[in-house]
């Protein structure tokens, strides 16, 4: 009796993003819900940062992806993967922005005083009706998300991705065509804003801020994956 033969699985999570997109190229669309699920994060904390809603930000993530999807023989590997895609989520997510309102000119915002934009003050303490730490923690996280929200867009752009992702001033100078000396001067005055709103240090939950894993990750990437099978049929 011939024994059957069965194909072997592949671990996409032991692959590097090189390996993935090799394998995405050479027609295994899975190996692209992989690169979702490690690149979903901080792309959609970047989208959320120039949007300021979370639903169209899933819809910038999801357009971008397929955009990705689509242009993935263009990748080089001149710069990272992640790196690639936030550009591409960082013109998804300006374009909406152009088509929803005209924005102030940079230039102006760059030059004003930094007391010029105003934000909410938060209180500083909890009160003694929920002791629990970990509600504590939940409305912290919520006081830091909003605060970021009441940040000029610009300014909240840079913040998201210098100080919550960690990316370097010279990558985030790229991603945004500007000046390092602007990056660097934006950040500042998006610290001394939030300092201001905030009246303390919220760094033990920095890393917390606009969670985008679970069923919010999982239903971007589901959805992507959906419309690129029907793509692929025809339907």
């Amino acid at each position: 009796m011939q024994a059957s033969i069965h194909a072997v699985p592949v671990d996409y999570l032991a692959l590097d993003d090189h390996a993935l997109v090799a394998l995405v190229r050479g027609g295994q669309r899975e190996a692209f819900g992989q690169i979702m699920q490690r690149c979903n994060q901080r792309l959609f904390r970047i989208a959320r940062s120039v949007i300021g809603e979370d639903s169209e930000a899933e819809d910038v993530l999801q357009e971008s992806y397929l955009r990705a999807y689509r242009k993935l023989d263009s990748f080089r590997g001149d710069s990272t993967l992640l790196t690639w895609l936030t550009s591409i989520v960082l013109n998804e997510a300006r374009g909406r922005l152009r088509r929803r309102h005209r924005m102030v000119g940079l230039d102006q915002l760059d030059a004003a005083p930094d007391d010029t934009h105003q934000i909410i003050r938060f209180p500083s303490k909890f009160g003694s009706e929920d002791p629990a730490v970990s509600a504590a923690r939940v409305q912290i996280r919520h006081l830091l998300e909003h605060a970021i929200d009441a940040l000029p867009e610009a300014f909240r752009t840079v913040y998201m991705m210098r100080d919550v992702e960690e990316c370097t001033v010279e990558e985030t100078a790229q991603l945004l065509s500007i000046r390092p000396e602007t990056v660097k001067t934006r950040l500042h005055r998006a610290r001394r804003l939030l300092r201001t709103s905030l009246q303390g240090t919220l760094a033990a939950t920095m890393s917390e801020a606009f969670p985008f894993m679970g069923q919010r990750c999982a239903r971007v990437s589901a959805a992507v994956m959906a419309r690129l099978n029907a793509e692929s049929t025809g339907t």
